[in-house]
């Protein structure tokens, strides 16, 4: 069997409020073309197609028209998708009836039994092969919140240390238990999930930390090593996970911010042969919009002014151009460095998403030492004013600045603090 692992679309996201919607039309577009080329039996989607909880009627079209896209080009084609943190688990569900009778399961909640228990058969998605027998079970676990793993037994020392780590891997370890039992013969197992494991290198911008009690990242013993394939979702940066070929983030398809510039974005092409994978290959997604950071590292504003002045892109429709975030080194405050950004770029064919200044800090010499509660207390607003100055510019407020903001302080009738 040939299967495609994705993740992260966040259909619907804005860059520093552009639309994105061209983009993501590009790669779905790109993704039904590659589904078609390479004879994909199952696509699975681990978690986070949206942007956030409450997506658009437009991303919404977007979802649905691509899976009927899919289906028409590849008629014999099984979806899977599960929610990640930043999906409505219920919005996701909501068309269920009308997604499996076109070949896509969604899975967003942990459905519980009558008598409280989790319903395992909810989460245990038999895959087929294009004669329709089962060819592979897939564990399709969507991101988990507390209420959703079960409870392990209290005598359980390592529960009590951390019940959502062990409720988290009881949990897979039954749904393994319960794909084993329904194995006839060579099939395969897979595991989705949306988490954070251990050693998992994020994004400094764009992904939302999971902190769930004590628990950040989940280790990944707690899959079986029986499991053929774990696809998961969440991080941005495709990796493996501890090291293991047949463990891994696929990554997002688009640079969700300008600091996933220098990724390889990519969707992942699995290969199961029996109930084991025989290869992982990464298939590289074609960017439809550049994102630029000019420059390469902060510099000080003349030089970022010529360096933009000099910037030459060939002409674009607007939908086609590139975003652009400016990189300034600042020794002090520059009221009117937007104006001069833009000035710079006037006529170009780029998209300014975001000016990122970096400024000079005090050195760890001037540093003042903390003070107590009653001498915070007595502080002005002036005297806070002051300090935080010093600590963003290293150097002493100048007479202009601080008499703007008492002159901002008075009109608030001394409350600006």
């Amino acid at each position: 069997m040939r299967l495609l692992h994705t993740s992260d679309w966040h259909l619907g996201q804005t860059l520093h409020t552009f639309d994105r919607s061209y983009e993501h039309a590009c790669f779905l577009d790109w993704l039904v073309a590659t589904l078609a080329a390479q004879q994909i039996d199952v696509l699975l989607i681990a978690g986070d197609i949206f942007d956030n909880a409450n997506p658009s009627a437009a991303a919404h079209r977007q979802l649905y028209r691509f899976l009927q896209q899919a289906r028409r080009e590849v008629p014999h084609l099984q979806v899977v998708v599960i929610a990640g943190n930043h999906d409505s688990p219920g919005r996701l569900e909501a068309p269920t009836p009308l997604l499996e009778a076109h070949g896509t399961i969604v899975v967003g909640n942990v459905a519980r039994s009558p008598d409280g228990s989790v319903d395992l058969e909810r989460l245990l998605v038999p895959l087929r092969r294009r004669d329709g027998t089962v060819g592979a079970w897939c564990l399709a676990v969507p991101f988990l919140r507390p209420g959703d793993v079960p409870r392990v037994a209290a005598e359980d020392e390592s529960a009590a240390l951390d019940p959502y780590l062990q409720g988290t891997a009881l949990l897979y370890r039954q749904a393994f238990a319960l794909a084993r039992s329904r194995c006839t013969g060579n099939e395969a197992i897979v595991a989705m999930g949306h988490c954070h494991m251990v050693d998992g290198q994020s994004s400094q911008d764009s992904e939302r930390r999971i902190v769930i009690g004590g628990t950040e990242a989940l280790p990944a013993s707690m899959f079986d090593p029986q499991v053929a394939y774990v696809a998961l979702g969440h991080l941005h940066l495709a990796q493996r996970v501890g090291g293991h070929e047949h463990r891994r983030y696929c990554g997002s398809p688009l640079p969700l911010s300008f600091s996933e510039v220098g990724y390889q974005h990519q969707v992942l092409l699995v290969e199961l042969d029996g109930a084991s994978t025989r290869s992982v290959t990464p298939l590289p997604v074609p960017r439809a919009v550049q994102l630029l950071r000019v420059p390469s590292q902060p510099a000080p504003i003349d030089e970022v002014l010529a360096a933009l002045e000099a910037l030459a892109l060939p002409d674009a429709p607007p939908q086609q151009q590139p975003f652009l975030e400016v990189r300034v080194l600042l020794e002090g405050p520059e009221p009117g460095l937007r104006a001069r950004v833009e000035a710079a770029l006037a006529g170009k064919p780029v998209r300014l998403a975001k000016i990122e200044p970096t400024r000079r800090h005090a050195s760890v010499d001037q540093a003042e030492e903390a003070l107590s509660l009653d001498q915070l207390a007595q502080l002005q607003p002036d005297d806070i004013f002051r300090r935080l100055w010093a600590q963003r510019y290293g150097d002493e407020a100048p007479p202009e600045q601080l008499a703007a903001f008492a002159e901002l302080t008075t009109a608030l009738g001394g409350d600006a603090a």
